[in-house]
């Protein structure tokens, strides 16, 4: 679930991307797992759904290595783009289902917020199509 405010936008990364709604310290929690709120599904969840929502679905959700299972944000998170310099970054808790991200720098209002898929998401060659 979001912590901070955000807005969707235009990006020049990828289609729709997510813009901070206003400054973001650096440190500031970005981001957190709310089981309540955000979604984990099965391989077979997202398999028992017909087509185009399965791939569309597939879009947006990310493969935790670990449990096994993909995370669906609730929220317009699902909207966040990849970058190499990403300006937010997962931290994870030993024992924790999902963790939560930070502001890795200030971010200013209006500016996209991006995270490095390929430090949470092991379906991550799908989402960059081989751009690794």
């Amino acid at each position: 679930m979001l912590m901070v405010k955000t807005r969707l936008g235009l990006s020049d990364i990828a289609g729709i991307g997510l813009f901070a709604a206003e400054d973001i310290p650096k440190g500031t929690v970005t981001w957190r797992f709310i089981g309540n709120f955000d979604r984990l599904l099965s391989q077979a969840e997202i398999d028992s759904l017909p087509e185009p929502a399965r791939s569309d679905l597939l879009n947006h959700v990310y493969l935790n290595e670990a449990s096994g299972r993909f995370v669906l944000c609730a929220d317009n998170a699902r909207f966040m783009n990849h970058a190499d310099d990403p300006n937010t970054a997962g931290v994870h808790e030993p024992g924790a289902i999902e963790g939560y991200d930070i502001a890795t720098r200030d971010i200013r209002a209006g500016e996209e917020m991006t995270c490095d898929y390929r430090t949470f998401d092991a379906h991550v060659d799908r989402k960059l199509g081989g751009a690794l």
